[in-house]
Formats: C-alpha cells, sequence, structure tokens
C-alpha cells in the first residue's frame, strides 16, 4: 500500500470475507450445528494494539515492521487512512504457514506483517474525507491523531457508526485547541477535524475509555507541554506501552491510572502484535460451556485490564488454564465444566465491556441467574449490545432481562438452536455462534458479513477446531 488515496494498496488478508456462508438478500446467513471443539488455535492480532501500532509507526521517523496486526476491516481502514495522509505501507506475508507436525485443530498465525515507513514531515492533508466503515476505535483515535496537525479532515463510516455519540473525544480535543464539528446535536459522525496548535492538558476521563484516553495521548504528542490523562477505573495500557515502544516520553503514576505524555518524535521499532483477548473470549467460553471440548488459544494478550473475562469464568466455576509465555501473553486452555451463575459489576466492567456478550452466554448455560451490572456503554457500541445481547439469547429460548445498564440472565436450561441475528454487530454475531454450538439442533445467524470487521476467519478456525 503506497502513496495517497484509498484505492489499491495490500491484499488485507481475509478483509471483507466471511468465510463459507451463503448470501442472503438480508445479509450473509451462516448455519452452525451443535458440537465440541477441539485443538489449538491461534486468534487474530489485537485490535486495539493493531490500531494503535499503524498511527504511531506513521508519525515515526523511518520504517516500522509490524509483525501478526489484525487482518479485519476496521484496521485495514485505519491503514487505509494512515496512507491517505501520506505513509507507506507494504504488505509481508499471512503468519508461519504450517510445518506439518502441529495437532489437529491447530490454525496457523492469521496475522498480517507489514512494514510502515512514517515521519510528520511526510504527512500531508488528505485529499478525500477518510472511511473508518463501522470502526468506533479508528474514527476516535484518528481524530486524536489528526488533531496534531494544521489541516482540515474529515471522518465518516457506515450507517452503524453514524448514530455512535462522539461527544467524550470532541470535548477534551476541543480543549487542547482543536475545531471539531459533527452531524445533528454536534454528537455524531460525520466528523470533522482542524488541527494545530495544540495545548497540553491534565484530563480526568468523565467515563472510563481506553479509546479517548489515546486520542488525548496521540493528540499530546504535539501539544505544547505535557498532557495527562486520569483513568476513573483500570483501562486496558496499550497506548503508554505502545508510546514507549516507539520512544515517546511517556510516564505513569498511581498503579498506572495517571499517564502522562511529553511532545516529542517517535522512533521507528519492530514489534509482534498478540493475539486479541476479545476473539479469544468466544473459543475460550465455547470451550467451557460445550460438552467434550478442550480448546487451547495461543499467544494472547492478558496485560492490564485485558482478561477480567478469564476470572469471570472462573468465578462462576470453568476449567480455565493460562500458561504464561511472558510478561503479558498467555497460553489459555478451557475444557468443559459445570458452571453457576455470577454478578459482573462494578470496576471490573470497565475491562470486559467487549466481552460481555459471549459472558452473556456463558451465563445461559450457567446455573441460575447471572446479573451485568454498571454497563451502560453497552448501549453506545457498535450496536445498542444490551438490546442485541437480550435479543441474540431470547433466540435460543433463553430467559433474559434488558435493564438500563446491563442485563439479567436465568441460565442452565438447555438452549434450542434457531434463528437469529447479528443485527449488523461482529460480536453478536461470533456470539450468537458459541451458543448454537451448545444448543439442541442447528442454528443460523443471519447478517454473518459484520465479522468480515474484527475476525474475517472465524469460520475456518471453527472447522478447524471441529475437525
Amino acid at each position: 500500500m503506497t502513496g495517497h488515496g484509498d484505492g489499491g494498496g495490500p491484499a488485507w488478508p481475509g478483509a471483507g470475507t466471511s468465510g463459507s456462508a451463503t448470501t442472503e438478500p438480508a445479509g450473509e446467513l451462516v448455519t452452525v450445528s451443535p458440537g465440541a471443539l477441539r485443538g489449538r488455535v491461534r486468534v487474530p492480532g489485537d485490535k486495539s494494539v493493531s490500531h494503535r501500532a499503524l498511527l504511531l509507526a506513521a508519525l515515526s521517523e523511518g520504517r516500522s515492521r509490524i509483525s501478526g496486526l489484525s487482518d479485519g476491516d476496521d484496521v485495514r481502514r485505519t491503514a487505509l487512512a494512515v496512507v491517505a495522509c501520506g505513509a507507506r505501507i507494504e504488505a509481508g506475508e499471512v503468519g508461519p504457514p504450517g510445518d506439518g507436525d502441529r495437532p489437529t485443530g491447530r490454525v496457523a498465525l492469521p496475522g498480517l506483517s507489514v512494514e510502515v515507513t512514517g515521519g510528520r514531515d511526510g504527512l500531508s492533508e488528505p485529499v478525500q474525507p477518510l472511511d473508518v466503515g463501522n470502526s468506533g476505535t479508528g474514527i476516535r483515535l484518528l481524530a486524536g491523531w489528526l488533531a496534531a496537525f494544521p489541516w482540515l479532515a474529515v471522518l465518516h463510516g457506515d450507517r452503524y457508526l453514524a448514530a455512535r455519540p462522539m461527544d467524550r473525544v470532541i470535548e477534551p480535543l476541543r480543549r487542547m485547541g482543536a475545531r471539531l464539528d459533527a452531524r445533528g446535536d454536534g454528537r455524531f459522525p460525520p466528523l470533522v477535524v482542524r488541527g494545530g496548535a495544540l495545548r497540553g492538558i491534565d484530563y480526568p476521563l468523565p467515563v472510563p475509555s481506553a479509546q479517548v484516553k489515546a486520542a488525548v495521548l496521540l493528540a499530546g504528542l504535539a501539544g505544547d507541554g505535557p498532557t495527562t490523562v486520569r483513568e476513573p477505573a483500570p483501562l486496558r495500557a496499550h497506548t503508554e506501552e505502545l508510546l514507549g515502544r516507539f520512544g515517546a516520553s511517556v510516564t505513569t503514576e498511581g498503579d498506572g491510572a495517571v499517564v502522562t505524555v511529553r511532545p516529542g518524535a517517535l522512533r521507528p521499532t519492530d514489534l509482534v502484535v498478540p493475539g486479541d483477548p476479545s476473539h479469544a473470549a468466544f473459543w475460550i467460553v465455547a470451550g467451557c460451556v460445550v460438552p467434550g471440548s478442550d480448546v487451547t488459544v495461543e499467544g494472547v494478550y492478558v496485560g492490564r485490564a485485558r482478561a477480567g473475562f478469564i476470572d469471570v469464568l472462573r468465578r462462576m466455576g470453568a476449567a480455565v488454564e493460562v500458561t504464561m509465555v511472558d510478561d503479558t501473553t498467555a497460553d489459555v486452555r478451557a475444557c468443559h465444566a459445570p458452571l453457576s451463575a455470577t454478578r459482573v459489576a462494578g470496576a471490573e466492567v470497565a475491562g470486559l465491556i467487549d466481552e460481555i456478550p459471549v459472558l452473556a452466554v456463558a451465563a445461559a448455560f450457567a446455573r441460575g441467574v447471572t446479573t451485568f451490572a454498571d454497563a451502560a456503554e453497552l448501549r453506545v457500541k457498535e450496536t445498542d449490545r444490551v438490546a442485541t445481547t437480550a435479543a441474540l439469547l431470547r433466540g435460543f429460548g433463553v430467559d433474559v432481562e434488558a435493564r438500563p445498564d446491563g442485563l439479567v440472565v436465568s441460565g442452565g436450561r438447555p438452549l434450542r438452536g434457531g434463528p437469529v441475528t447479528s443485527a449488523g454487530d461482529h460480536r453478536i454475531a461470533m456470539a450468537g455462534a458459541v451458543a448454537a454450538l451448545g444448543a439442541t439442533g442447528p442454528s443460523t445467524v443471519r447478517g454473518w458479513e459484520a465479522v468480515a470487521t474484527s475476525y474475517p476467519g472465524f469460520l475456518a478456525d471453527l472447522a478447524a477446531l471441529q475437525a
């Protein structure tokens, strides 16, 4: 991928595909039959790390190599955006090939290797609006990244993204001196960003949001002094970890809850993106709830505020083993075991908000009533995930109550297979596939094309694990 504009580019493996689904007028339809999963799998590279790595590499003075990058459409859109601003991205090969000695069910690393040549002096104002598709992470992080430049840039996406509020990122960037305009009452995409001449600020996050933290810190690289973000609850630490890798002057205090970045140039680096824990959660939950299953997910990122879903599953009685590979990466094994209900609420919610749909599936198989509370953030994801998760579970015959800030799931009864829909949300689609594996009889998931935004190889991995 070279030059300006959003045409051409590398063959981003898997982007825009969704496995062996049949196409229907109302969206792609996938049939999932019940059955145990056995084997080893590597999930795509962590999506949050992938977005941030591309943006920081584009700012760095030289060439960075990123391996294991997420191959979903969300990350592809961020790559195309930085190319439209003058960065150069060259695609490499997809992961290591199979060596012939791997056990049945083991899947080669599906991540993409790229080389990014960047540097502020080589970047320029994009001549076309930047289309981020369905990516809430992409639009918020790019807003902060673009605010650092004296440009006018327009960020827009699909109809689902157009309904997601952006005021949480608009407010601090305006405070730093950027000018941002949005549709409707000034909260919804498209976003118009006019940046440059930023002030460093001390910003306490009103609500826990790793995306807003990242946007402010990215903008802070071009501030007139230090920029500090204060977290109300522990958030994923990807941004500050990567800033350090790329040579930024970044410090943390208070067990990491206060992060400060100082303006300055970045240096290129080589980076291996670990497996995405949000993707791993689907296989781990499936291993826990489907009789006869024994699944190991290799190379999963389990750093700060990213492995909370494992704690919840263990609290429910799940047989989950975590074997550390290094300080932040682990192989995670899950075997079927009886589950009991629990309560998910309070400070732990911020670290597992994306995993709640599949944890709700686990709750449907658990004995008793599980409550998810303090999770109103679910209402403003790709869909209203309180409503769409509740609708998904009801499609399997589960008794579930949707509340303003979460869900109450009455579990322990057999799930019946049937038709369900993704509602255009990749996590709802994959949660539906996991529920179908443990249901009685086959199920269909309509709208499967949504999965291409983050995990285009999901169906191939499912087939390998069922083999």
